[in-house]
């Protein structure tokens, strides 16, 4: 396989822009922003999310059971690159983010666009990246969009030219 080839065609597939979360409730909390996430099911309404193995969200949220997708909306460049990094708890706030508990317990950012809040039904470990499946038990929006609601949604190629995942 030419790696130049598979790598191009792999970027090919459009990526929405999501900061992952997970907390322990004693003070231990993962925020990571992510990309590859999809819906699976309708009833129950079920998503995954591809978890990087050595990330910290990894082990917190297979030990935790839960976790949270906060969508980004255009314009929100700026937090996708906050949670490129550690995250870092300073009370309300993750990287600075304000946010507030959800029902699982994983932190829902005050100003994403919307947010699915999940407890974890499955994990499929193969690879670098494990296939996390969960429970959408509740979901927000900050404001209904005009619109297609898939408009609303920061992309990756929303962060420039130089700037992908995958391959």
């Amino acid at each position: 396989m030419d790696e130049q080839v598979k790598k191009a065609a792999l970027r090919m597939i459009p990526y929405g822009l999501y900061v992952l979360t997970s907390a322990d409730g004693r003070g231990q909390v993962a925020a990571a922003t992510v990309n590859w996430v999809t819906q699976t099911s309708f009833k129950p309404p079920l998503v995954v999310v591809g978890v990087k193995v050595d990330s910290g969200a990894h082990d917190l949220i297979k030990d935790t059971r839960h976790f949270a997708l906060n969508v980004l909306g255009k314009g929100q460049q700026g937090q996708a690159f906050a949670f490129f990094k550690p995250a870092e708890l300073d009370g309300a706030t993750i990287c600075g983010e304000p946010f507030v508990t959800g029902d699982t317990g994983s932190p829902l950012l005050a100003n994403a666009a919307a947010w699915l809040d999940c407890r974890l039904v499955h994990v499929y470990e193969q690879g670098d990246h494990s296939v996390f499946v969960g429970e959408v038990v509740n979901a927000g929006l900050k404001q209904v969009p005009d619109g297609r609601p898939d408009d609303v949604t920061l992309t990756l190629k929303d962060l420039g030219d130089k700037v992908f995942y995958g391959g």
